[in-house]
């Protein structure tokens, strides 16, 4: 039978925070005619009237991507119009969030829904797991210098990962407003929300180091 040889448990944890680097936002139009595919942004009027602001302005159109439309019904009877568009729109550069966010909110039909924040895939992971790596070798080393004995391997290792970024990030509902200002006149405080975005990434890792025979 196999016995568990001499060990130490050490507890670390390391914090990181990360800032998002790119962003999707995410928009309703109310629509007064019905079309799918691509062809809705396109020949739907309402539409294809905030893809234009938003590709003259210089967004790529393979950054706005129709998610779904809803098909309006009246008395149990499908109806040609009346549709309710859902977009989806790539900021790749943040400088542009602001302008961006407010094309849409500028649109007589479009409502803003929500933003999700992105961010570098598994950097601030990696960055906060080797730190408390190091963290606990460095911890474990001074443990088993106190008691007299010498590291000789890992016998165990537990990793966990938190990220405290929330299921739903910015969950701001806007209606269209009046145009009164031009997009570069329009400051930030109006938009009444976070413009800029991070989070942070905790690590926590358990190793047990076997070690020499205590005493």
């Amino acid at each position: 039978m196999d016995t568990k040889p001499d060990t130490i448990k050490i507890n670390t944890s390391q914090r990181e925070e990360i800032q998002a680097t790119h962003a999707d936002l995410f928009a309703t139009v109310k629509g007064s005619s019905l079309f799918s595919g691509d062809a809705a942004l396109k020949k739907a009027k309402e539409v294809s009237q905030l893809v234009d602001e938003l590709t003259r302005f210089g967004l790529p159109m393979e950054a706005i991507h129709l998610q779904s439309v809803y098909a309006e019904a009246a008395g149990g009877v499908l109806r040609s119009s009346n549709a309710i568009y859902r977009l989806r729109i790539r900021c790749e550069k943040l400088e542009q969030f602001t302008d961006l966010l407010i094309i849409i909110t500028n649109q007589k039909n479009a409502t803003f829904e929500r933003v999700q924040w992105k961010y570098p895939d598994e950097a601030g992971r990696d960055t906060a797991l080797e730190k408390a790596l190091g963290k606990a070798q460095a911890k474990a080393e001074k443990v088993a210098a106190k008691l007299g004995v010498k590291l000789l391997g890992i016998y165990q290792l537990n990793e966990n990962t938190f990220d405290q970024e929330a299921p739903m990030q910015e969950m701001m509902h806007f209606s269209a407003q009046p145009k009164a200002r031009s997009v570069s006149a329009v400051p930030q405080a109006d938009l009444g929300m976070d413009i800029q975005h991070s989070k942070t990434i905790e690590v926590h890792v358990e190793i047990e180091y076997r070690v020499s025979a205590f005493g």
